[in-house]
């Protein structure tokens, strides 16, 4: 109680977001993007927009085709332009995309936050979640293991 008591709040600014997008669920990122483009614009912070390529989605046929995997890659780019011109149109200023593949979860906490440095990272929840007050496993993945504080969006 009496550490409470001299305390006084203190703004919180963000000055890296990155936002986890999931390639094949678009309405459980379009919350979760809202509201990364919406904190962006407001602290002016850099906003990192990031897609996991899922490999183990795909079968081993797929895996080992080259030509599978280079219009997959593809695929995402052109979802994370679209993204990117989305958060452009609605004022954040420096936008920055990036693919990346493997585990979702695994991926974004050991490759991608080290590398973007964020002070806050976004996640949204899948839709087939939404029946049961849980949390998918590669946000609680995230949100477990990650270093910085993480935002779960409905």
């Amino acid at each position: 109680m009496d550490e409470i008591k001299g305390y006084k709040v203190k703004k919180v600014d963000y000055s890296k977001i990155l936002i986890c997008v999931d390639s094949d669920d678009f309405v459980s990122s379009k919350n979760a993007f809202n509201y990364a483009c919406s904190l962006a614009r407001h602290h002016n912070a850099e906003l990192g927009i990031v897609s996991v390529l899922e490999t183990g989605d795909l079968n081993i046929f797929q895996s080992l085709d080259p030509e599978v995997l280079k219009e997959r890659r593809e695929e995402i780019k052109e979802l994370l332009a679209m993204y990117g011109e989305k958060a452009e149109d609605y004022g954040v200023k420096n936008i920055h995309l990036m693919v990346t593949e493997g585990t979702p979860g695994t991926t974004i906490v050991d490759k991608v936050i080290p590398s973007f440095k964020p002070d806050l990272v976004i996640v949204g929840v899948e839709e087939k979640n939404r029946t049961r007050n849980t949390i998918g496993s590669q946000a609680a993945k995230i949100v477990n293991n990650s270093r910085c504080s993480v935002s779960v969006i409905r």
